[in-house]
């Protein structure tokens, strides 16, 4: 029977082997780019200093906008949609399929609404009386029938 260990930092070897044997087994199930890398757009005030910015992943003909922060400072003065604005310039220009994304209640839930994105799933509870919502934003309409 294999054993099976548990580690809180796992070596490069072993990350690298985990990652290829899914990344060959999703690429086997449906072909194409499985990822694309990521993709920074960064905001920097007069000075230099960063104020704002997005870090993204594109996978599979999607983008992910895994971070979207802006300095406290500089909150509600549109760098938030300007951030949401190019991403969502990326994506089109690159022709994928959208974008998504995920938040806490304590975060924006309200905020990505305004900007064309659809609730597609939520969790309670994560963490304890905090909501975690998905959302996403397709560029085409979803086939039916």
């Amino acid at each position: 029977m294999p054993a099976i260990s548990f580690t809180i930092r796992p070596t490069k070897a072993e990350r690298d082997a985990l990652g290829k044997g899914l990344g060959d087994y999703n690429r086997a199930s449906h072909p194409g780019r499985l990822g694309g890398g990521e993709r920074w757009f960064i905001a920097r005030d007069a000075a230099g200093v960063i104020i704002a910015g997005a870090k993204c992943d594109e996978a599979w003909d999607w983008l992910y906008i895994d971070w979207l922060w802006v300095a406290e400072a500089h909150r509600r003065q549109g760098l938030g949609a300007r951030l949401l604005a190019e991403a969502e310039a990326f994506a089109r220009g690159k022709k994928l399929l959208g974008l998504h994304l995920n938040t806490w209640s304590f975060q924006a839930p309200d905020y990505y609404p305004r900007h064309g994105f659809v609730e597609a799933g939520r969790i309670a509870d994560m963490p304890k009386g905090v909501v975690r919502h998905w959302f996403v934003k397709r560029f085409d309409a979803i086939p039916t029938g």
